[in-house]
């Protein structure tokens, strides 16, 4: 099943998605001496795996999931143009990279395979957490940005691409 993308990150979609990422850094920030301490790093790594889960969606080709990425990424977009526009008068170029990769099958099978286990998490906690909100829709609007705001993304796909086709036999 194929539905429409938008695959398009404005600048606003990426104010919109570093804006989150300062929210989240801010809020578990302990302080220099205990920010370099490893338990407290541990405190950021559900956030980053939501956070990279995030950008994973945005490179899904299509589907139910690639769906929701996509619209996600158009109001993250749309919010952040209203922000530079109207807030401070600014502009909002695109920003998508000129290449942008996409997950192979194995790589799609990796994407569902952690929103069953992102969807256990969430089950098992038994109520809505804002945090998993914050790092999905950061992820997906810094997903396809070009330069240092997307550089994750682009590392990623092959990495999780390659786990993919490795793990279910395609290589």
């Amino acid at each position: 099943m194929d539905f429409p993308s938008y695959g398009i990150v404005s600048l606003g979609g990426v104010t919109v998605g570093l804006a989150l990422l300062g929210w989240e850094i801010t809020i578990w920030w302990p302080g220099l001496k205990q920010a370099r301490k490893v338990k407290n790093l541990l405190k950021l790594l559900p956030f980053a795996a939501v956070w990279l889960y995030g950008m994973c969606l945005i490179l899904s080709a299509g589907g139910l999931l690639g769906a929701g990425a996509d619209w996600s990424l158009w109001g993250s977009s749309t919010i952040g143009n209203a922000a530079l526009a109207y807030g401070v008068g600014g502009g909002t170029p695109v920003v998508t990279r000129t290449s942008n990769l996409v997950l192979t099958d194995g790589g799609h099978a990796v994407v569902v395979i952690a929103t069953v286990v992102l969807i256990a998490v969430w089950v098992k906690r038994r109520g809505f957490n804002w945090m998993v909100t914050r790092a999905l829709v950061s992820g997906v609007s810094l997903g396809l940005a070009s330069g240092v705001a997307g550089v994750a993304g682009y590392v990623l796909s092959p990495l999780v691409s390659t786990a993919g086709d490795a793990i279910v036999g395609l290589l």
